[in-house]
């Protein structure tokens, strides 16, 4: 149907006669002659309708409108000086058309494209017409070779396709899971997987060695602008390894990946950050690493001063912190008022109160000085490394409280500095995790409970607290985002049934749950481990774009629903019937 695609007609071709096909962009007439640019994956190309050259094209062209499916045939010619558009690519040439065919018509179009003021909700209900724009098919064409430099990569270096069930049974690995009734099994569900996980572990008892996949994954979680309830994930695992064999291949993967989407600054080793540093000093196990800015610890100073809210904190050094965190040239940049504001963000995330000092020409100025000895003011500014003009704000409580809210004030800050470099890639691996978290008196993995402990560190049958545990796990993040995590898995038996014992799950609750893995475990499981990443939260990092809706073709909202096609929805009683379901009314 077409010669060329609008963007590959260029002055080599004037003379030519080709043909073009596209969606109209804009429609010009200029006193009889109908000027069309004419929109392909590529980009524009101007046609020319003149009544000199085809009466019947330019009557067919008076009739177009936005969004017209054409096709065009016609010769090519320069435009001429003074006419050449240096804006497109094709701005040296046009092309006089001789044949017109409207392919299909458009309706009005419901919203302009490209407008990002439209509220979102008519975008995705007309999703189709957003992935339209240059932009959008440019995120999709990123998506696509990053998928490719994927497979291509992992190939390389050995690694098997395989693919995982979708329909498998229903495991407890954090979120909920989605359910799906069986007709045929009246009573009984499969669940949409929320990883692969215990299925690549069988590959690699299977002997496979060398697995991976680009998987769909499902949580039925709330969302936010990095979540969604359907996901694709790089899901790789292999055998007879350890930590570093695995960041040896995932740094390979990412530095190939970013090098073959244009980014060709990127390290191929990346720096490496304990989780207790990282959650001491920047208040997040993901922390954004374009800025400095680490929090301080000065609970040792605060235990002196006679404020008995900072003194009785600071008696429980275990289970409280009061962390500094020091703002450069902050008292030259916010107003007291300003700062007073700070607060208010803070108490949104559990904080009681936000303490301040302003460093002045002679010495540390503001409401809670005269709580605190001169010798330990002056240990405070030695502490904090504090100069004429910097603010030092104070966070004091329970430690996950103080790390979480003082975390979120330290990126909360360099927004309003303006000090965070757009256009940087900074990689971190954190690693070293608890093993476990205990949340009101309930003991569950911080990443799943297949993560092998570091039984270098600890003895399971000898632990006093659970929270010191350590494990073999790491997290890969880039500029305050986790691209993705993997461990070391457990592959004896016994281990795994001492960390189902020590979460609480009973020896009849994990031979229901996990029984396929744990007789697995007893026929030669080799060493093994792994790691996942989020291919939309990377192509997002890549197209510099901050919502993971913008790489997925067809999203759902915060609600997870689908506007464009209305799912969820009801179904009819006949389906229900056949599932053994019935509807029961939520009450008010």
């Amino acid at each position: 149907m077409r010669t060329h695609y609008c963007t590959e007609v260029t002055e080599k071709n004037i003379g030519d006669t080709v043909t073009v096909a596209g969606w109209v962009n804009s429609r010009r007439d200029h006193g009889g002659i109908i000027f069309i640019d004419l929109r392909d994956k590529g980009g524009l190309v101007q046609l020319v309708c003149d009544p000199q050259d085809s009466k019947e094209s330019l009557e067919k062209a008076e009739t177009v409108r936005d969004e017209f499916v054409l096709i065009a045939t016609g010769k090519v010619r320069a435009r001429g000086e003074g006419l050449e558009n240096p804006n497109l690519t094709t701005g040296k040439i046009e092309i006089v058309v001789s044949d017109l065919t409207i392919e299909n018509r458009s309706k009005p179009m419901p919203f302009e494209l490209g407008d990002e003021k439209v509220n979102e909700e008519i975008r995705l209900r007309n999703r189709f017409l957003e992935l339209r724009t240059p932009k959008a098919y440019d995120i999709f064409k990123l998506r696509s070779k990053a998928t490719i430099q994927v497979r291509n990569t992992l190939d390389e270096l050995g690694f098997l396709d395989v693919e995982t069930p979708i329909l498998t049974k229903s495991t407890p690995e954090g979120a909920r899971d989605y359910l799906v009734p069986s007709r045929v099994h009246p009573g009984e569900f499969y669940a949409l997987p929320q990883s692969p996980q215990l299925f690549k572990q069988l590959l690699m008892v299977s002997g496979f060695d060398k697995y991976f996949q680009i998987a769909k994954c499902f949580r039925d979680e709330d969302l936010r602008a990095d979540r969604q309830p359907e996901f694709t994930q790089i899901d790789i695992e292999m055998s007879f390894c350890n930590q570093e064999d695995i960041i040896k291949v995932a740094e390979r993967l990412i530095s190939d990946v970013f090098k073959a989407c244009g980014k060709n600054n990127i390290p191929t080793t990346f720096t490496r950050m304990t989780y207790k540093d990282a959650m001491e000093n920047y208040g997040s196990d993901k922390p954004d690493m374009r800025f400095d800015m680490p929090m301080v610890d000065v609970i040792d100073i605060f235990a002196n001063s006679t404020n008995e809210i900072f003194s009785s904190i600071a008696k429980d050094k275990k289970n409280n912190r009061i962390k500094a965190l020091r703002c450069p040239n902050g008292d030259n940049i916010f107003s007291k008022r300003q700062m007073k504001g700070f607060e208010d963000y803070v108490r949104k995330f559990g904080a009681k109160g936000l303490g301040y000092f302003q460093m002045k020409e002679d010495g540390l100025k503001g409401p809670l000085t005269k709580f605190f000895s001169e010798e330990d003011l002056e240990q405070i500014v030695k502490t904090t490394e504090l100069e004429v003009g910097d603010v030092v704000f104070f966070g004091a409580g329970d430690k996950k409280t103080v790390w979480d809210y003082m975390g979120r004030f330290r990126l909360y800050l360099a927004e309003q500095m303006d000090i965070i470099p757009a256009d940087a890639y900074e990689f971190l691996w954190v690693v070293d995790f608890p093993m476990f978290e205990v949340e009101d008196g309930r003991t569950k993995a911080l990443h799943h409970p297949f993560t092998m402990p570091n039984l270098e560190k600890c003895d399971l049958d000898n632990i006093e607290d659970l929270e010191d545990i350590e494990s073999v796990a790491y997290d890969l993040v880039l500029n305050g985002t986790e691209l993705g995590g993997g461990s070391i898995r457990i592959h004896k038996e016994e281990i795994q049934s001492k960390v189902f014992e020590l979460m609480g799950i009973s020896q009849e609750e994990a031979q229901e749950k996990f029984g396929f893995l744990l007789n697995a475990l007893q026929y030669g499981a080799p060493s093994h481990g792994g790691i996942a990443f989020g291919l939309d939260r990377l192509v997002m990092l890549l197209a510099g774009t901050d919502s993971i809706r913008d790489v997925i073709a067809f999203p759902k909202t915060q609600r997870a629903q689908c506007l464009l096609t209305d799912a969820p929805s009801a179904v009819d009683n006949e389906q229900l019937k056949e599932l053994s379901l019935r509807i029961r009314q939520a009450q008010a």
